[in-house]
């Protein structure tokens, strides 16, 4: 069992920051949320203009998302234990290839199969930025400050849902998925100076005989797969919010009764301009609380409350539902503490295939809560619907975090 180790009371250096690899992640970061975001952002504006009816936008969205998400959790694995056989920075160059030339491809969609094949590719190549990434900083930066880069790093990246809002508003669909995969491929050009963790160059050194990216090490008992599944549904707020919530923000506005179209895509936009400041603010709470359990815990209950009020409150303007999905992204944003507790839980033969498939499992768990809320609405109506399916979604969260063990401050030098 690791001990945490404890802090020192002098003021850490925060230079370390401005390290090209943590400068890097950050816009690597950026790229994927631009590239993962792109789809939820022009599904109705792209599939009517394949000529599909708006009852077809629903059921077809829902497809291509799926797949997508489905992508995410296969590449989440795969690229996941690359990461810890071959290392951090492998993952980071084959990733962002895989999804860069998926996302250009998909500009030239003509019919819906072809437009889910892609995102499910497309989905595969954007499982492995944000582990590998996540778990580069937390390595190479100094365990003081790990927080603090987790939530820069977290932070930048998600303005990249603002740019890709803003790419549509003034080109059109199929451009902004060539303008995400351009700035994957130039992104590659910044990644060759950029070096591999030397915690993890050690630990290959040292530990030849250990095994590494062992998947089924996760369920070899029963503790160790209640551990895996728990940091699994810590997250799973998340793509309610972002999955459920923003990307049929349509159909609750039409619920709502609201006379005014609520854009899907302006509402994943301020939900993740709210989520890049929830993210910055994280990192500099977590170290103030000394925990990120209580970190997590405090944005969650706001979060909660949020999506309380987006569908009970009475909202009864667009401008309303715009202003509760940014704050809410704010509440939502415990991103960085979420993988660098993921990260800190495990040991350095496991760490990468733990911090890059967890969240893409979290965004598989899109797959079910989907299915779920077209399921139930039809009978209890789309917003009992999704209140329901946040009720059990956030009460799996609460119940995981108050069985997760505290790791702020922990040593990240240890095996499996």
């Amino acid at each position: 069992m690791q001990t945490l180790t404890p802090l020192p009371a002098t003021r850490p250096s925060l230079r370390p920051l401005l390290a090209l690899p943590v400068i890097v992640s950050a816009l690597g970061f950026f790229v994927d949320v631009y590239d993962m975001l792109i789809f939820s952002i022009v599904r109705v504006p792209s599939l009517q203009s394949l000529g599909l009816t708006e009852a077809d936008v629903s059921t077809a969205g829902t497809f291509i998302l799926n797949c997508q998400q489905a992508g995410l959790v296969l590449g989440g694995i795969l690229w996941g234990v690359l990461g810890d056989k071959r290392g951090r920075m492998s993952v980071l160059f084959g990733s962002i290839v895989t999804y860069s030339l998926t996302n250009i491809a998909c500009g030239f969609v003509q019919d819906v199969n072809t437009y889910a094949v892609l995102r499910f590719l497309a989905g595969i190549g954007l499982s492995g930025e944000i582990g590998a990434a996540m778990v580069l900083v937390a390595e190479i930066l100094p365990k003081e400050i790990r927080g603090y880069g987790s939530a820069v790093v977290a932070g930048i990246g998600y303005l990249g849902a603002g740019v890709a809002y803003l790419t549509v508003e003034y080109f059109n669909w199929r451009t902004a998925f060539f303008v995400g995969g351009g700035m994957g491929l130039a992104l590659l050009l910044l990644r060759v100076s950029v070096f591999e963790s030397g915690l993890f160059s050690r630990f290959k050194a040292e530990h030849k005989g250990v095994s590494r990216g062992n998947f089924g090490q996760f369920f070899r008992t029963w503790a160790s797969t209640r551990k895996y599944l728990q940091c699994v549904a810590v997250g799973m707020p998340t793509w309610f919010v972002v999955g459920i919530l923003a990307t049929f923000a349509n159909e609750f506005g039409q619920a709502l009764g609201l006379t005014e179209l609520v854009k899907p895509g302006r509402c994943v936009m301020l939900l993740y301009v709210g989520l890049a400041g929830g993210d910055l603010l994280s990192g500099p709470l977590s170290q103030w609380l000394r925990s990120r359990i209580k970190a997590i815990t405090s944005l969650l209950l706001l979060s909660m409350t949020l999506c309380s009020i987006l569908l009970f409150g009475g909202i009864d303007t667009a401008e309303g539902v715009y202003t509760v999905f940014l704050l809410a992204g704010f509440c939502t944003g415990y991103i960085a503490m979420y993988l660098t507790t993921v990260a800190e839980r495990y040991g350095t033969n496991l760490r990468n295939t733990a911090t890059t498939s967890v969240p893409s499992v979290v965004r598989g768990t899109l797959i079910p809560m989907t299915l779920a809320f077209q399921a139930i609405k039809p009978a209890v109506g789309t917003l009992v619907g999704a209140g329901l399916l946040g009720l059990v979604v956030y009460g799996l969260a609460f119940w995981s975090l108050s069985r997760l063990d505290e790791t702020f401050g922990k040593d990240l030098d240890f095996v499996e």
